[in-house]
């Protein structure tokens, strides 16, 4: 996959709504800004894959932020259906599923494409950035965040994933390990102040992320695509909410 000059190639929004309406109205607002939008299980729960044909005709990209998780041959056969979905650029499952099913995945997306041409790259997401070394033993996940997510990132480059979801914390560490041409994505990506928002405050507040950083950091860490959600959601100009986030990508380069 690649990256163009403009910072807006790396930024993914999160369209965080629960219903197509406020999702359309919101994302034709910044379509010109933005290189993918994130559909999580929210949206797609709410308004199923139709959602996809409403919203790749904007112009940016579609990852599908679904997470699967389950036995190799299901897995294998959901990650079969969305490569068929319109504007798809970039879709996940989930590290713990263990290699079989990683593989499953891999061959699921080679399937829809065996030349490797216009495929959706293949994430795994590591270590969810809302958990922290407390959360993960009571989870019965041993060691801390960034040793697990290196070691399930190397997994996952094994089997044959294109790239993983993991915070910027471990972004570092993981591109030592898996290597330039690995994508990495980095979500709980949070300005430290959000120039767009009603009240000009911090954009940390009433949040459930454990493990953030800023985008600069990210980017700075390794990260080739950084999602960011509520900072622009919740932001009074959702323009210049984007537009902030952008000088601050094209800064770091």
């Amino acid at each position: 996959m690649n990256i163009d000059a403009h910072p807006r190639s790396r930024l993914i929004v999160a369209l965080d709504f629960d219903s197509l309406a406020p999702a359309l109205r919101f994302a034709e607002q910044i379509a010109d800004l933005v290189g993918m939008f994130k559909i999580g299980c929210q949206l797609f729960t709410a308004e199923g894959p139709g959602i996809l044909s409403k919203l790749s005709p904007l112009g940016p990209g579609i990852f599908l932020d679904l997470k699967f998780h389950d036995i190799p041959n299901t897995v294998a056969s959901a990650v079969l259906t969305a490569t068929g979905l319109p504007g798809v650029q970039l879709m996940n499952i989930h590290a713990l599923g263990g290699r079989r099913m990683l593989e499953a995945a891999v061959k699921a997306v080679k399937a829809s494409a065996p030349l490797d041409a216009d495929r959706p790259q293949l994430l795994a997401v590591t270590v969810l950035t809302s958990m922290d070394g407390k959360a993960m033993r009571e989870a019965g996940i041993s060691g801390q965040p960034r040793a697990r997510a290196v070691k399930l990132a190397e997994m996952a480059k094994r089997a044959g994933v294109d790239g993983v979801v993991a915070s910027a914390q471990e972004t570092k560490a993981i591109r030592k390990a898996c290597g330039r041409d690995f994508l990495i994505v980095t979500p709980g990506v949070r300005p430290a102040l959000n120039p767009g928002s009603a009240k000009g405050r911090s954009s940390k507040t009433d949040d459930d992320q454990a493990r953030t950083a800023t985008p600069s950091q990210a980017v700075r860490a390794g990260a080739d695509f950084i999602v960011v959600g509520r900072p622009i959601l919740a932001a009074g100009d959702p323009r210049a909410a984007t537009q902030a986030i952008l000088d601050e990508l094209a800064a770091a380069e």
